[in-house]
């Protein structure tokens, strides 16, 4: 990785968002866990927002499987006699964070990291952030806007005109005057990468693996004032704004700051 960034040089290899925050030194949120492990994600964020933990049955400890055998890891001492409750669920939910995201890839991620600062120093490496870090990495993709327009699908409050609702069209418009590197930001937010399949659009998968349109899902400004991303399901929720240039304008924050749709907050 190292040699190819000096030699300003492309790898046809994606890295999932939290890797390219370590090798920054970023502080990784809970939010990350989902580029990680997406079924973990979504059932520690139900336990999170939700009562009622004793009924789960959970306990502190952590079952992992290496070529089919099983072994369990107690999160604190003794934790297989910790039952999971309301009251102590998000100590729970930050030791399974830090397991899942640290404890079972230390070893890997410090020989990771080690050899990289070996050839590229740390304090050099600083200068960029995780979107640009990854453009760095993997290229800057070309993005055909035909395909891209034709492999959507829309749901919420675009599902009945679909492409020709006001906003959609004004997305649209708005993507097509994007630079190479902005489209490919707004890929990264909305999918988690900056890559496409060979297949193009049509072939975008989810996180388990399925096949899943880009989707742009409607909604109101009231109940959400920036646009969002849920990477997990190739969707970015756009909020019905009064004018192109106010979308253009929220759009453009978010693709260029660190904003996820998830956050533990």
């Amino acid at each position: 990785i190292g040699k190819a960034l000096l030699e300003h040089q492309t790898l046809p290899a994606h890295f999932s968002l939290p890797i390219v925050k370590h090798m920054l030194s970023i502080p990784i949120t809970f939010s990350d866990l989902e580029f990680i492990d997406a079924e973990v994600f979504q059932n520690l964020a139900y336990l999170r927002n939700n009562p009622g933990a004793e009924a789960l049955c959970l306990d502190f400890t952590v079952t992992t499987e290496h070529f089919g055998m099983r072994q369990t890891h107690p999160l604190v001492p003794g934790g297989e006699d910790i039952d999971v409750t309301d009251e102590n669920k998000m100590e729970y939910l930050n030791l399974m964070f830090k397991y899942k995201m640290l404890d079972s890839v230390k070893e890997q991620l410090w020989h990771l990291l080690k050899g990289l600062y070996e050839v590229i120093p740390q304090e050099s490496l600083s200068v960029f952030d995780y979107q640009e870090l990854e453009l760095l990495i993997s290229g800057c993709p070309e993005i055909d806007m035909d395909d891209w327009r034709r492999h959507t699908r829309y749901v919420g409050l675009y599902k009945l005109e679909g492409a020709k609702h006001p906003s959609v069209k004004w997305f649209w418009e708005v993507v097509e005057n994007f630079t190479h590197e902005e489209r490919a930001r707004l890929l990264q937010f909305s999918t988690g990468s900056t890559r496409l399949p060979a297949q193009g659009f049509k072939a975008l998968e989810a996180n388990d693996g399925n096949f899943r349109l880009f989707t742009i899902a409607g909604l109101e400004k009231a109940d959400c004032l920036y646009p969002r991303s849920h990477t997990c399901f190739n969707r970015i929720d756009l909020p019905y704004y009064s004018n192109k240039e106010e979308l253009e304008g929220y759009l453009s924050l978010v693709i260029n700051m660190e904003i996820t749709g998830f956050q533990i907050d």
